[in-house]
């Protein structure tokens, strides 16, 4: 079988090409002997010859090999086992290969399933594509396209073992072509790790956070990180668009259903078929609207704007947004109970910017560094931020965020000269007043007068603990010793503080 182990570098490099390859950190994910042996693979035909073929193929390349001639007993073996590969002859006598797969769909959603068929046709083919299939396989095949395939399904599998959980590099705590997301908080990380943890799986995810905080960034992560990452991502923001309109967006039209219906068109549902969903603002989506979501959300069903009939059957993994408090929107009657809790599976919580000032650093050099590029000469040193600068920014309230902290950025660099230390009197954009000769952010701290007393003199001490906290330490980059002398307080109320707001001496070393 030495044939077979001169196509290693065909499979790994056809799987490069497919899913973008490498890990986070561009490393190649060999597909050796030894791990392919942790990849458990399930073959269903009636054929014997077909079965014999590809356990000696798959059996030499070192999978762990599994067949099964009956489709009866193999429904049995996929409701009591768990496998990364299943190979299914869609012809089966008595039960039918897409019930095969459906049950393998319904029972572990992370298995990869290819469709084997000696009657492939384009029809056949999107069948089980719709079914939920990985890919599809015609007969009669060779090794090497047998190899190659399932090579390719390995290649997927070990890579999102391989990401399981965040690479930090300088604060990037995700990295893909042009796309980052920044941290070194610890509310970012583990916004990161379950993130990484969900991806891989078909849950329905629902992220909150205010305005600003990067949802829709992470809801392209989870879908680039996923199986559907090759399949469409389709965005629509439910408070942008009236409830007409929204509603023929995302499930389409008749021809004649309104004024300028002028011909049948599909929405975007149907166009997401196979990949992922992104409802921003959902608490904003009329309730009528909701109820009929609801109906694609149980059964895959959905009928256009105008339309008598169920117009098409869609499979498609819905990631939800709103930077309102889920369980007030649901106090006041603007979200549906039972829409709510089938769209949070998984919740996601990315903290607002005042909650994470270790981050504004890294955010600032990464926005200095991009700006500068894009609109100054390639070559040309950026501007710099000062220590002062640097400090009013540390300590500013952030209420627009991340998209806040970006916008002041390109500000400020756009008007920079290369290699310019920027003071902090060029900080206008946030309103600053001059305090014993110093340009600093002003502002009157804001809290809720709803709350208790005691709640909301809470809230602001926690404020400007975290905020003194951060300036402090900053300023002695990261040395606990010379900060907790400043401070005039012991280096163990020091530590204290910083862990009772997850602050990390080491995010400020630098």
């Amino acid at each position: 079988m030495s044939e077979i182990h001169e196509l290693e570098q065909e499979i790994l490099e056809e799987a490069q090409a497919a899913d973008g390859a490498g890990d986070p950190d561009g490393n190649p994910l060999a597909l050796d002997p030894e791990t392919l042996r942790t990849i458990r693979l399930f073959v269903v035909d009636d054929e014997p010859s077909i079965l014999e073929s590809c356990e000696t193929v798959l059996s030499a390349e070192g999978y762990d090999v599994q067949l099964e001639r009956r489709a009866e007993e193999a429904l049995r073996r996929v409701r009591s086992q768990e496998f990364d590969i299943v190979l299914i002859d869609q012809n089966m006598p008595n039960v039918h290969g897409l019930d095969i797969l459906a049950e393998v769909r319904k029972r572990n959603p992370d298995t990869l399933a290819i469709v084997m068929t000696g009657h492939a046709t384009p029809e056949s083919s999107v069948r089980a594509m719709q079914a939920g299939a990985w890919d599809y396989l015609p007969k009669p095949f060779t090794a090497t396209q047998l190899l190659v395939l399932v090579g390719r399904a390995a290649f997927t599998l070990l890579r999102t073992r391989k990401i399981s959980t965040p690479t930090e590099r300088k604060g990037v705590l995700v990295e893909r072509g042009a796309s980052q997301i920044l941290g070194v908080s610890k509310s970012m990380r583990e916004a990161v790790a379950k993130a990484l943890k969900v991806a891989p799986t078909d849950a329905s995810v629902f992220i909150t956070g205010e305005s600003g905080t990067g949802k829709e960034l992470f809801a392209q992560y989870i879908h680039r990180e996923s199986r559907r990452s090759r399949r469409p991502f389709m965005a629509v923001n439910c408070a942008a668009l009236p409830a007409d309109l929204l509603e023929s967006e995302m499930f389409g039209h008749k021809r004649g259903a309104f004024t300028g219906a002028i011909r049948d068109k599909p929405g975007l549902l149907e166009v997401a078929d196979g990949g992922s969903f992104f409802l921003d603002e959902l608490a904003e989506m009329p309730m009528p609207l909701q109820a009929k979501l609801l109906r694609v959300l149980q059964d895959g069903v959905l009928r256009r704007v105008g339309s008598e009939k169920d117009d098409a059957v869609v499979d498609v993994r819905f990631i939800s947004a709103t930077n309102r408090e889920p369980e007030q929107a649901l106090e006041e009657g603007v979200l549906r109970h039972d829409l709510y809790y089938r769209l949070r599976v998984v919740p996601i919580r990315l903290p607002a910017l005042r909650e994470r000032p270790e981050d504004i650093p890294v955010l600032i050099k990464h926005f200095v560094t991009h700006f500068w590029r894009r609109h100054q000469l390639e070559g040309e040193e950026p501007p710099r931020l000062g220590r002062g600068t640097l400090d009013q920014l540390v300590s500013y309230d952030w209420p627009g965020n991340v998209r806040e902290l970006q916008n002041v950025i390109e500000n400020l660099v756009v008007l920079s000269d290369p290699n310019e230390e920027i003071p902090p009197d060029r900080l206008t954009m946030l309103g600053t007043t001059e305090i014993d000769g110093e340009r600093r952010i002003t502002g009157i701290p804001s809290f809720d007068v709803a709350q208790p007393f005691h709640d909301a003199k809470q809230e602001l001490v926690d404020r400007f603990e975290r905020e003194y906290l951060s300036q402090l330490v900053a300023r002695t980059e990261g040395n606990m010793s010379e900060a907790a002398r400043q401070a005039g307080i012991d280096r163990t109320t020091l530590y204290r503080l910083m862990d009772k707001h997850n602050l990390a001496r080491e995010a400020f070393a630098s």
